[in-house]
């Protein structure tokens, strides 16, 4: 059983920095694709970056393109996601997620298989 636990969430002010992690407690061999989505209260969770653990290769959504960067640490089995140029629009839950195979785009929801409990950003 595969557990994901977020971390690195908290309150920054607008145009700040924030990094949030994602660690893995189990081998995730073959689960090689790991997004990050958020949820905003009232809104539906989007996904705002994917990466391939495999291959390293990263996928964004346009709202976060240039700002935020996926990259991932296989040998400690974390992904992280640095945040710069934060907005108050980008405040929400922040979870990361773990699909089969390697991520070929930015997946949808239905498209992972584990979920960390989330990390909250605050923009002010």
């Amino acid at each position: 059983h595969v557990q994901l636990v977020e971390s690195g969430g908290g309150s920054v002010q607008a145009g700040g920095s924030l990094s949030v992690s994602c660690a893995a407690s189990a081998s995730i061999f073959g689960y090689n694709c790991i997004g990050w989505f958020r949820q905003a209260p009232g809104k539906e969770r989007e996904g705002v970056a994917a990466i391939s653990t495999r291959t390293g290769t990263a996928y964004y959504a346009d709202s976060v393109k240039g700002r935020f960067t996926i990259s991932r640490d296989n040998i400690k089995n974390t992904v992280y996601l640095q945040m710069n140029s934060l907005k108050p629009e980008d405040a929400a839950m922040y979870y990361c997620a773990a699909g089969p195979g390697d991520c070929v785009r930015l997946r949808k929801e239905y498209e992972y298989r584990y979920w960390g409990q989330g990390t909250q950003v605050t923009v002010s």
